[in-house]
């Protein structure tokens, strides 16, 4: 592979270029949704999103990190698409952490076949060594609090708010190219219509009886200071965590103003202990459902659609993206007990209020056994696999 006046010749076929000006941005957001359209379970996100996502300025992560997005062509044509990006605070956690040192991404990656994609991963790999980097851990868009690994088990559903979905054929293709797998993260599925088993009902029961617990339902009056209640519970519950990168303070805003309309009050918990917030535990309900539905797009008439289900949403499932508990608490039964109490309140208000049958929980990492015995013990079982893939370079 040669540099070429800024692009970068894969073979006599194809050419990967620099994303440098806002046409490139443009091609690329448009290959996202031109190559999965056949795709029955692929999710069209909102375009503006996407956007948002890309773009320093608007993106807090854009803050602290370094990005190069590329594209590549065959025969003038865009047939794929990568970026390659470093994260300043990735970079200052512990090597024993998953990222540390060295240590650089690439992500959104998608291409029309493997000598595209090989094409794509080299490139990324050579601007990443380029900035100093010695490792690969890949694929993250862009975060590891956004849609972190490439999905390794479950095309045959559709994803939930904020995961991702892949082509099958990549994990054959990203293997093939040197990487091995780092980590695996696993969402779990459960029929929330059916109450928990016995042992978790007289584990809820007994900590319903406990006076010094109390469980309550965040306040959307308060949102700032729920938001950051939640997430300095969040930083402090993860912060051992394999690939763990804390939240700043332009993010915490960024996040609690993107997440505000899926905010309901009942299902969004925050335990207290002796009066102070121990633990939380967030549901939102699934966006992607009426997401499918409108293709993606807002106008002419996706904008009616998405506001009328987000004043009051319906649907099958909802999804725990999040839950936390502080890392005092963390080896005891109480946290687990804290976790069982939220769960059991939020599957009754889920079922009865929004009409939802199904919950959703995670990501989880596969080493994680505190919260693998807890979606054990309520029944859940695995329904969707993402590997978080690594390579030295």
């Amino acid at each position: 592979m040669t540099l070429n006046k800024g692009s970068i010749v894969a073979n006599a076929e194809i050419t990967v270029t620099p994303v440098t000006d806002k046409a490139g941005l443009n091609a690329f957001i448009d290959l996202g949704y031109r190559l999965n359209r056949s795709d029955p379970n692929w999710v069209p996100p909102l375009r503006s999103e996407v956007v948002e996502m890309l773009t320093p300025g608007k993106n807090p992560f854009h803050d602290h990190a370094r990005m190069q997005l590329f594209l590549a062509h065959r025969g003038g044509e865009v047939v794929g698409r990568i970026s390659a990006h470093i994260d300043e605070l990735a970079l200052t956690q512990p090597a024993e952490q998953g990222m540390g040192p060295g240590t650089g991404n690439w992500g959104l990656f998608e291409a029309s076949d493997e000598a595209v994609g090989r094409a794509l991963i080299d490139a990324a790999e050579q601007w990443l060594r380029g900035q100093g980097m010695t490792r690969v851990l890949a694929p993250l868009s862009l975060s590891v609090w956004e849609e972190p690994g490439l999905l390794t088990k479950g095309h045959d559903h559709p994803p939930t708010v904020m995961m991702g979905h892949d082509n099958p054929a990549y994990q054959g293709w990203i293997e093939g190219d040197g990487y091995t797998p780092a980590k695996k993260l696993a969402t779990y599925a459960l029929d929330i219509t059916q109450e928990f088993p016995p042992l978790i009902k007289r584990i809820v029961q007994s900590g319903e009886r406990n006076e010094r617990i109390r469980i309550r339902q965040v306040e959307v009056k308060h949102f700032d200071r729920e938001a950051r209640i939640i997430c300095e519970i969040l930083n402090d519950a993860w912060s051992d965590n394999w690939g763990f990168v804390p939240f700043t303070e332009a993010e915490i805003a960024h996040t609690g103003k993107k997440l505000k309309p899926l905010v309901r009050e009942d299902l969004i918990m925050i335990a207290e202990y002796d009066g102070r917030p121990v633990a939380f535990m967030m549901t939102l309900p699934n966006l992607n459902e009426p997401l499918k539905a409108i293709g993606g797009k807002l106008f002419p008439f996706g904008w009616a659609r998405l506001l009328w289900w987000l004043r009051k949403p319906k649907g099958e499932t909802m999804r725990v993206p999040l839950m936390g508990v502080l890392k005092e608490y963390q080896s005891s039964r109480l946290a687990s007990q804290l976790a069982f109490m939220m769960i059991e309140y939020i599957r009754r208000n889920a079922n009865a209020h929004y009409g939802s049958t199904r919950g959703e929980i995670g990501w989880i990492l596969d080493d994680n056994q505190g919260m693998v015995a807890i979606a054990d013990a309520i029944e859940s079982t695995i329904n969707k696999e993402y590997t978080i893939y690594e390579k030295g370079l």
